[in-house]
Protein backbone atom coordinates (compact mmCIF):
# COMPACT_ATOMS: atom_id res chain seq x y z
CA UNK A 1 0.00 0.00 0.00
CA UNK A 2 1.62 3.17 -0.89
CA UNK A 3 2.42 5.55 1.76
CA UNK A 4 2.06 8.83 -0.06
CA UNK A 5 1.06 12.15 1.77
CA UNK A 6 1.68 14.19 -1.35
CA UNK A 7 2.86 13.41 -4.69
CA UNK A 8 3.17 9.40 -4.82
CA UNK A 9 6.78 8.57 -4.87
CA UNK A 10 7.97 7.26 -8.42
CA UNK A 11 7.58 3.28 -8.75
CA UNK A 12 9.63 0.90 -9.57
CA UNK A 13 8.85 0.65 -13.99
CA UNK A 14 7.84 4.03 -14.62
CA UNK A 15 10.52 6.85 -15.73
CA UNK A 16 12.84 8.48 -13.19
CA UNK A 17 11.29 12.48 -12.97
CA UNK A 18 14.41 13.56 -14.08
CA UNK A 19 13.38 12.49 -17.37
CA UNK A 20 9.74 13.14 -17.19
CA UNK A 21 9.01 16.27 -19.99
CA UNK A 22 8.21 19.95 -18.26
CA UNK A 23 4.10 19.64 -19.03
CA UNK A 24 3.92 16.08 -17.75
CA UNK A 25 5.73 17.27 -14.49
CA UNK A 26 3.64 20.38 -14.43
CA UNK A 27 0.51 18.79 -14.67
CA UNK A 28 1.51 16.13 -12.02
CA UNK A 29 2.54 18.49 -9.48
CA UNK A 30 -0.89 20.99 -9.66
CA UNK A 31 -2.69 17.97 -9.66
CA UNK A 32 -0.72 16.86 -6.48
CA UNK A 33 -1.31 20.12 -4.81
CA UNK A 34 -5.11 20.00 -4.79
CA UNK A 35 -5.31 18.10 -1.25
CA UNK A 36 -2.69 20.60 0.20
CA UNK A 37 -3.95 23.60 -0.78
CA UNK A 38 -7.78 22.14 0.53
CA UNK A 39 -6.03 21.36 3.94
CA UNK A 40 -4.29 25.01 4.09
CA UNK A 41 -8.40 26.64 3.65
CA UNK A 42 -8.67 23.95 6.52
CA UNK A 43 -11.54 22.06 4.63
CA UNK A 44 -9.73 18.86 5.00
CA UNK A 45 -6.89 16.71 6.79
CA UNK A 46 -3.81 16.91 4.79
CA UNK A 47 -2.35 13.14 5.53
CA UNK A 48 -5.43 11.41 5.26
CA UNK A 49 -6.92 13.31 2.24
CA UNK A 50 -3.88 13.21 0.12
CA UNK A 51 -3.51 9.34 0.65
CA UNK A 52 -7.07 9.16 -0.09
CA UNK A 53 -6.07 11.28 -3.29
CA UNK A 54 -2.98 9.53 -4.08
CA UNK A 55 -5.74 5.65 -4.02
CA UNK A 56 -8.75 7.26 -5.87
CA UNK A 57 -6.50 9.11 -8.82
CA UNK A 58 -5.14 6.27 -10.86
CA UNK A 59 -9.00 5.33 -10.39
CA UNK A 60 -10.05 8.20 -11.60
CA UNK A 61 -7.67 8.13 -15.03
CA UNK A 62 -9.28 4.10 -15.93
CA UNK A 63 -12.43 5.22 -15.15
CA UNK A 64 -12.47 7.96 -17.01
CA UNK A 65 -10.95 7.18 -19.70
CA UNK A 66 -13.13 3.91 -19.74
CA UNK A 67 -16.10 6.53 -19.28
CA UNK A 68 -15.14 8.54 -22.28
CA UNK A 69 -14.70 5.84 -24.53
CA UNK A 70 -18.31 4.90 -23.97
CA UNK A 71 -19.00 8.49 -24.79
CA UNK A 72 -17.26 8.35 -27.94
CA UNK A 73 -18.86 5.64 -28.73
CA UNK A 74 -22.07 7.24 -28.60
CA UNK A 75 -20.41 9.88 -30.77
CA UNK A 76 -19.38 8.24 -33.42
CA UNK A 77 -23.04 5.99 -33.43
CA UNK A 78 -24.85 9.45 -33.75
CA UNK A 79 -22.63 10.95 -36.50
CA UNK A 80 -23.09 7.56 -38.43
CA UNK A 81 -26.53 6.26 -37.47
CA UNK A 82 -28.64 8.49 -36.27
CA UNK A 83 -30.59 9.08 -32.91
CA UNK A 84 -32.47 5.54 -33.25
CA UNK A 85 -28.96 3.28 -32.80
CA UNK A 86 -28.10 5.93 -30.11
CA UNK A 87 -31.54 4.74 -28.29
CA UNK A 88 -30.35 0.99 -29.86
CA UNK A 89 -27.20 1.45 -27.83
CA UNK A 90 -28.81 2.98 -24.26
CA UNK A 91 -31.40 0.32 -23.96
CA UNK A 92 -28.55 -2.54 -24.98
CA UNK A 93 -25.91 -1.11 -22.14
CA UNK A 94 -28.73 -1.65 -19.85
CA UNK A 95 -28.54 -5.50 -20.28
CA UNK A 96 -24.73 -5.25 -20.50
CA UNK A 97 -24.88 -3.20 -16.93
CA UNK A 98 -27.08 -6.97 -15.39
CA UNK A 99 -23.84 -8.58 -15.78
CA UNK A 100 -21.22 -5.87 -14.77
CA UNK A 101 -23.89 -5.16 -11.96
CA UNK A 102 -23.32 -9.30 -10.69
CA UNK A 103 -19.26 -8.48 -11.71
CA UNK A 104 -19.32 -5.16 -9.23
CA UNK A 105 -21.08 -7.25 -6.39
CA UNK A 106 -18.39 -10.07 -6.64
CA UNK A 107 -15.79 -7.52 -6.76
CA UNK A 108 -17.00 -5.38 -4.08
CA UNK A 109 -16.96 -8.59 -2.05
CA UNK A 110 -13.54 -9.12 -2.99
CA UNK A 111 -11.80 -5.59 -2.61
CA UNK A 112 -13.83 -5.23 1.27
CA UNK A 113 -11.91 -8.95 1.92
CA UNK A 114 -8.97 -8.37 0.33
CA UNK A 115 -8.40 -5.09 2.40
CA UNK A 116 -9.03 -6.71 5.83
CA UNK A 117 -6.64 -9.93 5.30
CA UNK A 118 -4.20 -7.34 4.06
CA UNK A 119 -4.55 -5.46 7.09
CA UNK A 120 -4.51 -8.53 9.37
CA UNK A 121 -1.43 -10.05 7.21
CA UNK A 122 -3.33 -12.59 5.94
CA UNK A 123 -1.26 -12.67 2.72
CA UNK A 124 -2.73 -16.44 1.94
CA UNK A 125 -5.96 -16.27 2.59
CA UNK A 126 -6.07 -12.78 0.67
CA UNK A 127 -4.61 -14.38 -2.68
CA UNK A 128 -7.38 -17.32 -2.11
CA UNK A 129 -10.13 -15.01 -1.74
CA UNK A 130 -9.06 -13.84 -5.35
CA UNK A 131 -9.27 -17.42 -6.10
CA UNK A 132 -12.64 -17.60 -5.36
CA UNK A 133 -13.74 -14.56 -6.78
CA UNK A 134 -12.98 -15.98 -10.41
CA UNK A 135 -14.66 -19.26 -9.82
CA UNK A 136 -17.93 -17.10 -8.84
CA UNK A 137 -17.26 -15.07 -11.94
CA UNK A 138 -17.30 -17.90 -14.32
CA UNK A 139 -20.28 -19.68 -12.77
CA UNK A 140 -22.90 -16.04 -12.94
CA UNK A 141 -21.33 -14.89 -16.43
CA UNK A 142 -21.33 -18.23 -18.96
CA UNK A 143 -24.72 -18.60 -18.60
CA UNK A 144 -25.46 -14.74 -18.78
CA UNK A 145 -23.62 -15.03 -22.28
CA UNK A 146 -25.78 -18.17 -23.92
CA UNK A 147 -28.66 -16.61 -22.65
CA UNK A 148 -28.48 -13.21 -24.61
CA UNK A 149 -27.23 -14.85 -27.58
CA UNK A 150 -30.79 -16.89 -28.30
CA UNK A 151 -32.56 -13.52 -27.00
CA UNK A 152 -31.20 -10.13 -27.71
CA UNK A 153 -33.85 -8.97 -30.23
CA UNK A 154 -36.70 -9.68 -27.32
CA UNK A 155 -34.93 -8.22 -25.02
CA UNK A 156 -34.79 -4.72 -26.67
CA UNK A 157 -38.36 -5.02 -27.94
CA UNK A 158 -39.61 -5.39 -24.10
CA UNK A 159 -38.94 -1.43 -23.91
CA UNK A 160 -39.92 -0.26 -27.24
CA UNK A 161 -41.64 -1.16 -30.31
CA UNK A 162 -39.17 1.20 -32.96
CA UNK A 163 -38.36 -1.21 -35.50
CA UNK A 164 -34.69 -0.23 -35.91
CA UNK A 165 -33.52 0.70 -32.62
CA UNK A 166 -34.95 -3.26 -31.64
CA UNK A 167 -32.22 -4.27 -34.68
CA UNK A 168 -30.06 -2.07 -33.81
CA UNK A 169 -30.32 -2.77 -30.04
CA UNK A 170 -30.05 -6.35 -30.62
CA UNK A 171 -27.37 -6.44 -32.79
CA UNK A 172 -24.84 -5.10 -30.21
CA UNK A 173 -25.99 -6.74 -27.45
CA UNK A 174 -25.91 -10.38 -28.62
CA UNK A 175 -22.19 -9.41 -30.08
CA UNK A 176 -20.68 -7.59 -26.98
CA UNK A 177 -22.29 -10.30 -24.24
CA UNK A 178 -19.42 -12.67 -25.42
CA UNK A 179 -17.00 -10.88 -23.72
CA UNK A 180 -18.67 -10.22 -20.39
CA UNK A 181 -16.68 -13.07 -18.73
CA UNK A 182 -13.52 -10.99 -19.27
CA UNK A 183 -14.77 -8.13 -18.36
CA UNK A 184 -16.43 -9.51 -15.05
CA UNK A 185 -12.61 -11.35 -14.28
CA UNK A 186 -10.59 -7.81 -15.01
CA UNK A 187 -12.99 -5.93 -12.48
CA UNK A 188 -12.79 -8.68 -9.64
CA UNK A 189 -8.90 -8.43 -10.58
CA UNK A 190 -8.79 -4.99 -10.58
CA UNK A 191 -10.48 -4.65 -7.15
CA UNK A 192 -8.34 -7.05 -5.75
CA UNK A 193 -5.00 -5.40 -6.48
CA UNK A 194 -6.79 -2.00 -5.31
CA UNK A 195 -7.89 -4.25 -1.73
CA UNK A 196 -4.27 -4.54 -1.47
CA UNK A 197 -3.33 -0.68 -2.02
CA UNK A 198 -1.99 -0.81 -5.74
CA UNK A 199 -4.74 1.04 -7.67
CA UNK A 200 -1.91 2.18 -10.66
CA UNK A 201 -1.85 -1.55 -12.25
CA UNK A 202 -5.28 -1.41 -13.27
CA UNK A 203 -4.58 1.97 -14.37
CA UNK A 204 -1.79 0.59 -16.36
CA UNK A 205 -4.08 -2.11 -18.12
CA UNK A 206 -6.35 0.19 -18.62
CA UNK A 207 -4.34 2.94 -20.58
CA UNK A 208 -3.32 -0.61 -22.96
CA UNK A 209 -6.74 -1.65 -23.46
CA UNK A 210 -8.97 1.81 -23.39
CA UNK A 211 -7.01 3.39 -26.17
CA UNK A 212 -7.04 -0.03 -28.33
CA UNK A 213 -11.23 -0.21 -27.71
CA UNK A 214 -11.78 3.44 -29.47
CA UNK A 215 -8.88 3.01 -32.23
CA UNK A 216 -10.85 -0.43 -32.98
CA UNK A 217 -14.40 1.01 -32.47
CA UNK A 218 -13.37 3.83 -34.83
CA UNK A 219 -12.19 1.83 -37.52
CA UNK A 220 -14.78 -1.03 -37.41
CA UNK A 221 -17.94 1.62 -37.28
CA UNK A 222 -17.15 3.81 -39.76
CA UNK A 223 -14.49 1.46 -41.92
CA UNK A 224 -11.42 2.71 -42.59
CA UNK A 225 -8.84 1.36 -45.39
CA UNK A 226 -9.56 -2.40 -46.37
CA UNK A 227 -12.10 -2.56 -43.26
CA UNK A 228 -16.02 -2.73 -43.97
CA UNK A 229 -18.46 -0.23 -42.03
CA UNK A 230 -19.92 -2.37 -39.74
CA UNK A 231 -22.17 -0.14 -37.74
CA UNK A 232 -23.21 -0.55 -34.32
CA UNK A 233 -21.97 -4.20 -34.92
CA UNK A 234 -18.36 -2.28 -35.32
CA UNK A 235 -18.52 -0.79 -31.47
CA UNK A 236 -19.45 -4.08 -30.22
CA UNK A 237 -16.70 -6.17 -31.68
CA UNK A 238 -14.15 -3.47 -30.52
CA UNK A 239 -15.52 -3.76 -27.11
CA UNK A 240 -14.82 -7.74 -27.56
CA UNK A 241 -11.49 -7.59 -28.32
CA UNK A 242 -10.71 -4.94 -25.86
CA UNK A 243 -12.23 -7.01 -22.99
CA UNK A 244 -10.29 -10.04 -23.95
CA UNK A 245 -6.85 -8.27 -23.81
CA UNK A 246 -7.76 -6.46 -20.55
CA UNK A 247 -8.64 -10.02 -19.05
CA UNK A 248 -5.98 -11.40 -20.27
CA UNK A 249 -3.40 -8.79 -19.18
CA UNK A 250 -4.43 -8.86 -15.49
CA UNK A 251 -4.32 -12.28 -15.47
CA UNK A 252 -0.50 -12.16 -16.92
CA UNK A 253 -0.05 -9.62 -14.38
CA UNK A 254 -1.34 -11.57 -11.33
CA UNK A 255 -0.08 -14.88 -11.83
CA UNK A 256 3.38 -12.99 -12.29
CA UNK A 257 3.62 -13.24 -8.31
CA UNK A 258 5.06 -9.02 -8.44
CA UNK A 259 1.99 -7.78 -6.70
CA UNK A 260 0.86 -8.21 -3.20
CA UNK A 261 -2.03 -10.28 -4.39
CA UNK A 262 -1.13 -12.97 -6.81
CA UNK A 263 -3.36 -15.46 -8.41
CA UNK A 264 -1.74 -19.34 -7.15
CA UNK A 265 -2.68 -22.23 -9.89
CA UNK A 266 -1.83 -24.75 -7.44
CA UNK A 267 -3.34 -25.18 -3.86
CA UNK A 268 -6.34 -24.55 -2.28
CA UNK A 269 -9.49 -23.46 -4.95
CA UNK A 270 -12.07 -23.37 -2.36
CA UNK A 271 -12.97 -21.92 1.34
CA UNK A 272 -16.30 -21.94 2.35
CA UNK A 273 -15.57 -19.25 5.06
CA UNK A 274 -14.15 -17.08 2.88
CA UNK A 275 -16.63 -17.14 -0.56
CA UNK A 276 -19.28 -16.98 2.55
CA UNK A 277 -18.06 -13.50 3.57
CA UNK A 278 -17.50 -12.30 -0.67
CA UNK A 279 -21.17 -13.43 -1.46
CA UNK A 280 -22.29 -11.68 1.89
CA UNK A 281 -20.67 -8.71 0.79
CA UNK A 282 -21.31 -8.50 -2.62
CA UNK A 283 -24.97 -9.59 -2.62
CA UNK A 284 -26.41 -6.86 -1.33
CA UNK A 285 -23.82 -4.05 -4.26
CA UNK A 286 -25.20 -6.64 -6.71
CA UNK A 287 -28.99 -6.73 -5.82
CA UNK A 288 -28.12 -2.95 -5.73
CA UNK A 289 -26.67 -2.74 -9.40
CA UNK A 290 -29.48 -5.03 -10.01
CA UNK A 291 -32.10 -3.27 -8.99
CA UNK A 292 -30.91 0.23 -10.31
CA UNK A 293 -30.25 -1.51 -13.60
CA UNK A 294 -33.71 -3.17 -13.99
CA UNK A 295 -35.30 0.54 -12.77
CA UNK A 296 -34.01 1.99 -15.50
CA UNK A 297 -35.97 -0.43 -17.89
CA UNK A 298 -39.47 1.37 -16.84
CA UNK A 299 -37.67 4.33 -16.51
CA UNK A 300 -36.46 4.33 -20.23
CA UNK A 301 -39.81 3.11 -20.76
CA UNK A 302 -41.43 6.39 -19.86
CA UNK A 303 -38.63 8.41 -22.05
CA UNK A 304 -39.28 6.24 -25.06
CA UNK A 305 -43.08 7.28 -24.87
CA UNK A 306 -42.14 10.78 -24.53
CA UNK A 307 -39.80 10.19 -27.99
CA UNK A 308 -37.05 8.18 -29.63
CA UNK A 309 -35.12 12.18 -29.01
CA UNK A 310 -35.75 12.09 -25.57
CA UNK A 311 -34.00 8.74 -24.80
CA UNK A 312 -31.32 10.11 -27.04
CA UNK A 313 -30.49 12.86 -25.14
CA UNK A 314 -30.40 11.33 -21.69
CA UNK A 315 -28.23 8.62 -23.03
CA UNK A 316 -25.94 11.53 -24.14
CA UNK A 317 -26.13 13.52 -20.83
CA UNK A 318 -26.02 10.42 -18.89
CA UNK A 319 -22.44 8.93 -20.50
CA UNK A 320 -21.08 13.02 -19.79
CA UNK A 321 -22.37 12.64 -16.41
CA UNK A 322 -20.35 9.39 -15.67
CA UNK A 323 -17.05 10.97 -17.22
CA UNK A 324 -18.02 13.83 -14.52
CA UNK A 325 -18.58 11.38 -12.07
CA UNK A 326 -14.85 9.35 -12.18
CA UNK A 327 -13.73 11.22 -9.11
CA UNK A 328 -16.52 9.65 -7.24
CA UNK A 329 -15.57 6.38 -8.92
CA UNK A 330 -11.91 6.98 -7.53
CA UNK A 331 -12.86 8.25 -4.13
CA UNK A 332 -15.51 5.28 -3.54
CA UNK A 333 -12.66 2.78 -3.68
CA UNK A 334 -9.98 4.67 -1.69
CA UNK A 335 -12.70 4.65 0.99
CA UNK A 336 -13.23 1.02 0.40
CA UNK A 337 -9.35 0.55 0.98
CA UNK A 338 -8.60 2.62 3.84
CA UNK A 339 -11.47 1.91 5.78
CA UNK A 340 -10.90 -2.25 5.10
CA UNK A 341 -7.25 -1.81 5.89
CA UNK A 342 -7.65 0.23 9.02
CA UNK A 343 -10.16 -1.86 10.27
CA UNK A 344 -7.86 -5.36 9.39
CA UNK A 345 -5.04 -3.46 11.71
CA UNK A 346 -8.21 -3.08 14.60
CA UNK A 347 -7.98 0.51 14.36
CA UNK A 348 -11.78 1.49 13.98
CA UNK A 349 -11.53 5.28 14.83
CA UNK A 350 -8.70 6.16 12.02
CA UNK A 351 -11.22 3.83 9.62
CA UNK A 352 -14.19 6.29 10.75
CA UNK A 353 -11.67 9.62 9.90
CA UNK A 354 -10.73 8.09 6.51
CA UNK A 355 -14.03 7.61 5.39
CA UNK A 356 -15.10 11.48 6.80
CA UNK A 357 -11.96 12.97 5.36
CA UNK A 358 -12.52 11.10 1.50
CA UNK A 359 -15.61 12.53 1.69
CA UNK A 360 -15.25 16.06 1.94
CA UNK A 361 -12.53 16.20 -0.97
CA UNK A 362 -14.97 14.15 -2.64
CA UNK A 363 -17.64 16.31 -2.42
CA UNK A 364 -15.09 19.68 -2.83
CA UNK A 365 -14.01 17.52 -6.52
CA UNK A 366 -17.13 16.92 -8.06
CA UNK A 367 -18.68 20.49 -6.69
CA UNK A 368 -16.87 22.24 -9.62
CA UNK A 369 -16.84 19.50 -11.72
CA UNK A 370 -20.93 19.65 -11.61
CA UNK A 371 -20.13 23.62 -11.55
CA UNK A 372 -18.48 23.51 -15.13
CA UNK A 373 -20.91 20.93 -15.94
CA UNK A 374 -23.91 22.83 -15.67
CA UNK A 375 -21.88 26.04 -17.57
CA UNK A 376 -20.92 23.70 -20.56
CA UNK A 377 -23.89 21.83 -20.87
CA UNK A 378 -24.46 23.79 -24.30
CA UNK A 379 -21.02 23.24 -26.09
CA UNK A 380 -21.24 19.42 -24.85
CA UNK A 381 -24.36 19.20 -26.26
CA UNK A 382 -23.55 20.56 -30.09
CA UNK A 383 -20.46 18.39 -30.20
CA UNK A 384 -22.85 15.44 -30.24
CA UNK A 385 -24.86 17.04 -33.56
CA UNK A 386 -28.43 15.15 -32.12
CA UNK A 387 -31.19 15.79 -33.43
CA UNK A 388 -32.41 17.02 -29.68
CA UNK A 389 -29.79 19.49 -28.92
CA UNK A 390 -32.31 21.85 -26.41
CA UNK A 391 -33.44 18.61 -24.68
CA UNK A 392 -29.49 17.35 -24.27
CA UNK A 393 -28.51 20.44 -22.75
CA UNK A 394 -31.41 20.61 -20.26
CA UNK A 395 -30.40 16.92 -19.31
CA UNK A 396 -26.27 17.80 -18.48
CA UNK A 397 -27.61 20.56 -16.39
CA UNK A 398 -29.59 18.70 -14.27
CA UNK A 399 -26.65 16.07 -13.70
CA UNK A 400 -24.82 18.73 -12.83
CA UNK A 401 -26.94 19.40 -10.33
CA UNK A 402 -27.06 16.06 -9.24
CA UNK A 403 -23.43 15.24 -9.29
CA UNK A 404 -22.69 15.86 -6.01
CA UNK A 405 -25.15 13.55 -4.63
CA UNK A 406 -23.96 11.22 -6.58
CA UNK A 407 -20.44 12.12 -4.81
CA UNK A 408 -22.08 11.08 -1.60
CA UNK A 409 -23.86 8.06 -2.40
CA UNK A 410 -20.61 6.99 -3.54
CA UNK A 411 -18.15 7.92 -1.60
CA UNK A 412 -20.40 6.73 1.97
CA UNK A 413 -21.02 3.25 -0.27
CA UNK A 414 -17.67 2.66 -0.86
CA UNK A 415 -16.79 3.44 2.99
CA UNK A 416 -19.36 1.00 4.13
CA UNK A 417 -18.24 -1.57 1.80
CA UNK A 418 -14.90 -1.02 3.68
CA UNK A 419 -16.46 -2.27 6.74
CA UNK A 420 -18.30 -5.19 4.98
CA UNK A 421 -21.30 -3.15 5.90
CA UNK A 422 -23.49 -3.43 2.52
CA UNK A 423 -27.03 -3.93 3.35
CA UNK A 424 -28.17 -0.18 3.64
CA UNK A 425 -27.07 1.26 0.32
CA UNK A 426 -29.11 -1.78 -1.01
CA UNK A 427 -31.89 -0.61 1.17
CA UNK A 428 -31.51 3.20 -0.18
CA UNK A 429 -31.07 2.43 -3.29
CA UNK A 430 -34.53 -0.08 -3.42
CA UNK A 431 -36.45 3.03 -2.01
CA UNK A 432 -35.68 5.07 -4.15
CA UNK A 433 -35.55 3.42 -7.24
CA UNK A 434 -38.92 2.71 -6.55
CA UNK A 435 -40.13 6.47 -5.97
CA UNK A 436 -37.56 7.83 -9.24
CA UNK A 437 -39.88 5.03 -11.12
CA UNK A 438 -43.07 6.46 -9.69
CA UNK A 439 -42.39 9.92 -9.86
CA UNK A 440 -41.06 9.70 -13.83
CA UNK A 441 -44.18 8.04 -14.37
CA UNK A 442 -46.26 11.61 -13.70
CA UNK A 443 -44.27 13.03 -16.68
CA UNK A 444 -46.78 11.16 -19.02
CA UNK A 445 -49.97 12.33 -20.37
CA UNK A 446 -53.05 11.88 -18.48
CA UNK A 447 -53.99 8.17 -19.39
CA UNK A 448 -51.65 6.98 -21.79
CA UNK A 449 -50.44 4.36 -18.94
CA UNK A 450 -53.27 2.43 -17.08
CA UNK A 451 -51.68 0.46 -14.28
CA UNK A 452 -54.32 -2.63 -13.00
CA UNK A 453 -53.90 -4.87 -9.98
CA UNK A 454 -56.25 -6.52 -7.69
CA UNK A 455 -59.23 -5.10 -9.66
CA UNK A 456 -57.89 -1.33 -8.93
CA UNK A 457 -57.08 0.97 -12.08
CA UNK A 458 -54.51 3.80 -11.89
CA UNK A 459 -53.64 6.01 -14.25
CA UNK A 460 -50.33 7.89 -13.39
CA UNK A 461 -49.26 10.24 -15.76
CA UNK A 462 -49.90 13.82 -15.20
CA UNK A 463 -48.82 15.22 -17.70
CA UNK A 464 -45.56 16.96 -16.58
CA UNK A 465 -42.81 16.20 -19.31
CA UNK A 466 -39.53 16.36 -18.85
CA UNK A 467 -39.96 18.15 -15.67
CA UNK A 468 -41.29 15.04 -13.63
CA UNK A 469 -38.44 13.15 -15.96
CA UNK A 470 -35.21 15.60 -14.21
CA UNK A 471 -37.68 15.72 -10.48
CA UNK A 472 -37.19 11.85 -10.34
CA UNK A 473 -33.57 11.78 -11.17
CA UNK A 474 -32.67 14.51 -8.03
CA UNK A 475 -34.98 12.97 -5.71
CA UNK A 476 -33.36 9.53 -6.73
CA UNK A 477 -29.83 10.38 -6.47
CA UNK A 478 -29.97 12.86 -2.99
CA UNK A 479 -32.17 10.26 -1.46
CA UNK A 480 -29.74 8.05 -1.84
CA UNK A 481 -26.91 9.70 -0.42
CA UNK A 482 -28.69 10.82 2.49
CA UNK A 483 -29.13 7.18 3.61
CA UNK A 484 -25.56 6.14 3.11
CA UNK A 485 -24.31 9.06 5.02
CA UNK A 486 -26.58 8.44 7.58
CA UNK A 487 -25.39 4.61 7.82
CA UNK A 488 -22.19 6.01 7.71
CA UNK A 489 -22.34 8.25 10.92
CA UNK A 490 -24.40 5.92 13.03
CA UNK A 491 -21.02 3.86 13.53
CA UNK A 492 -23.19 0.74 13.32
CA UNK A 493 -20.49 -0.56 10.64
CA UNK A 494 -17.80 -1.09 13.21
CA UNK A 495 -20.28 -4.22 15.07
CA UNK A 496 -20.60 -5.30 10.88
CA UNK A 497 -16.93 -5.51 10.45
CA UNK A 498 -16.26 -6.88 13.92
CA UNK A 499 -18.89 -10.17 13.08
CA UNK A 500 -17.65 -10.63 9.96
CA UNK A 501 -15.74 -14.07 9.45
CA UNK A 502 -12.55 -11.99 8.27
CA UNK A 503 -9.69 -11.13 10.22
Amino acid sequence: MSAACGAPDTDSDAPVTSQRSRPVRALRDLLYAFPPLLARLGLVDRERASRAFDLAVPVMVTGGLRTLLRALDFFMISLALGDAAVAGLEIGFQYWFVGFGLALGVSSGTISVVSRLKGAGEHGKADLALKISLWIALAITIPLTVFTWFGAEGMIGLLTDDGATIRLGGTYLRIVMLSVSFRFWSVVAARALEGSGDTRTPMRVRLWTIPTNAILNAVLIFGLGPVPALGVAGAAWGTVAANVLAGGLFTWVILSGDKEVRLRRGGRQWDADLAGEIVRVGWPLSSTWLIRTFGRFPFLFVLAELGTGVVAAYAIARRVMLLAMMPAWGYSTAASTLVGQSLGGGDEREAESYGWQTLRIGVITQALIGGALVLAAGPIAVLFRTGATEMTVEFIRVFGVAVVGYSIARVMRGALRGAGDTLWPLYGISLFTVARIAVAFLALPSGLVVVRLFGWSLAPGLGLGLAGVWAAILLDVYGRAAVNAFRFRSGEWRRVARDSAVA
